[in-house]
């Protein structure tokens, strides 16, 4: 295949509707905006506006809270990790740790810390050092021989 024969697939891309351009496209004088009236101007912006009426994104009441130092972690399962060191991205015999992890490509980035959680199955006896895991992740990785051990106060939930 050469660059000049690459092209997207059928139907992938549709060309953009030019309105405005004359009686014959079918899109031409009001460019399908009708006649008159807010709507047909620009810088138009009535979306949530229902005609004097309290509108329902204010009739509705407000629930919950955001948090605003919360902390984000990049999740990640057992199961990854385990096929991640049998494909040889991840050396199981040394210690894996956050940044051992990020190198490998299994997680993008750090955030606030890597959490572990127990979904798929450990089968090598791993050493990992991470911020956060599950309690049942830390079981699983000590039934399979290796260690999980949580590095700061946010421990085993």
């Amino acid at each position: 295949m050469k660059l000049h024969e690459l092209h997207d697939n059928p139907g992938a891309t549709k060309r953009k509707k030019r309105v405005g351009r004359g009686p014959g496209s079918g899109m031409g004088k009001t460019a399908g905006r009708g006649i008159k009236g807010q709507k047909s101007r620009s810088g138009v912006s009535i979306g949530g506006y229902e005609g004097g009426q309290m509108p329902l994104y204010q009739r509705l009441p407000k629930r919950g809270f955001n948090k605003p130092n919360r902390k984000s972690f990049a999740v990640i399962n057992l199961g990854l990790i385990q096929k991640f060191v049998e494909a040889g991205k991840i050396d199981g015999s040394a210690p894996i740790t956050e940044e051992t992890l990020v190198s490998s490509g299994l997680v993008r980035r750090k955030l606030d810390g890597i959490r572990v959680l127990n979904k798929g199955d450990v089968t090598a006896k791993l050493t990992i050092q991470v911020t956060g895991a599950s309690r049942a992740a830390i079981e699983a990785v000590e039934k399979a021989g290796g260690s999980l051990s949580v590095t700061t106060a946010q421990a085993a939930e």
